[in-house]
């Protein structure tokens, strides 16, 4: 696994690969969330690429890591593994949703909503924003208190971001003001 994380780069092919190899073994899969949770080595952000894909296309396969997942989430500094990983607590908020989707517990999704606010406060990237946003508007259907939270931020903070963070927002503001 170690070769082929490596290998690979941020171009859709390389990471569609990796993401379908780890996918076919459970000890390929096992250890590229090791490296891509282990923030200091260095096929961290690369394993977090590839991660997003195995999340997107079979979540119930990250089940077993999502603990991990949840303590791992604040600690993670590089914007290149962040956008990954808001999209993975993304798709984890919406599959929890769902009637037959993953369940999370309480204390993994106050979990998810603590980082995700905290990242959403932070100077981040767009993407990783959105993505924040996003999950926690999917966890504000279970806890009112978080359209809340996310209301008065993304209010606050509109005007100070790019025209991107401001469509998605307006886009955001609408729904939450239903």
């Amino acid at each position: 696994m170690y070769q082929k994380i490596e290998a690979s780069t941020c171009h859709v092919a390389s990471r569609k690969m990796v993401s379908n190899f780890a996918m076919k073994n459970e000890n390929h899969l096992s250890e590229m969330i090791t490296f891509a949770f282990d923030i200091n080595n260095e096929l961290h952000v690369k394993a977090f690429w590839s991660l997003d894909l195995v999340c997107e296309k079979k979540l119930k396969q990250f089940v077993p890591y999502i603990e991990d997942f949840c303590n791992i989430l604040p600690k993670i500094k590089d914007d290149s593994a962040l956008r990954p990983a808001t999209k993975i607590a993304y798709f984890l908020a919406k599959s929890n949703h769902r009637k037959n989707g993953i369940s999370l517990t309480q204390e993994q999704e106050h979990n998810l909503i603590e980082a995700l606010i905290d990242r959403l406060i932070q100077e981040e990237k767009v993407a990783s924003k959105v993505y924040d946003m996003k999950a926690l508007f999917v966890l504000g259907k279970k806890y009112n208190w978080v359209h809340d939270e996310l209301k008065t931020i993304i209010s606050q903070d509109y005007s100070n971001h790019s025209p991107a963070y401001q469509a998605a927002t307006r886009n955001l503001l609408k729904k939450l003001n239903k």
